[in-house]
């Protein structure tokens, strides 16, 4: 019997940490990075036709929302209601229809997804919003436990302003 030794480093904080497992014998790890992925293109089929509950229907209640960088949208949005009527609920008042995220590659490996999308969005002001984006998702037993967010920081302050840090706080 093989038992496989990973060693992780956390570069910024300087933490080291081993973990020990058995390999996968039956798939598990092929059918669970298959179904994490079809449950991902399904969000993303929502999105370009701007409909459907996908999304809000796996989300978990203590997910977390990472939006990446050093820009004032910047934060880690816990729990649904931050990840809903905080991060979300501001990012939609900028737009007269529900926004559209068009995916165009995806790829599973075991509780992780990663994504490439393009936004094709027009601001109520009728300013072009069309991002491009980077989206990693953690799926734990069909729940969507984690996201993190990649994306043009530039863009997204030169069309829809900073975010408002009164937003983030009550976002918690």
């Amino acid at each position: 019997m093989r038992i496989y030794i990973i060693l992780t480093i956390d570069w910024k904080n300087g933490v080291r940490r081993a973990m020990m497992g058995e390999p996968f014998t039956n798939g598990d790890a092929a059918m669970s990075a298959a179904a994490n992925k079809k449950l991902v293109q399904q969000i993303y089929a929502d999105s370009a036709n701007r409909s459907g509950t996908t999304f809000v229907d796996n989300l978990a209640d203590d997910a977390s929302w990472i939006v990446t960088g050093q820009y004032s949208w910047s934060h880690e949005f816990k729990g649904r209601e931050a990840i809903l009527d905080g991060l979300m609920g501001h990012f939609r008042s900028f737009f007269a229809e529900r926004p559209r995220t068009v995916a165009f590659n995806f790829i599973a490996d075991g509780d992780y997804v990663a994504v490439e999308t393009r936004g094709d969005n027009v601001t109520k002001t009728g300013e072009r919003y069309d991002n491009q984006y980077c989206m990693v998702y953690r799926i734990e037993n069909g729940k969507i436990r984690e996201i993190k967010e990649y994306c043009d920081s530039t863009l997204v302050e030169r069309v829809l302003g900073p975010f408002p840090e009164a937003r983030k706080l009550a976002a918690g």
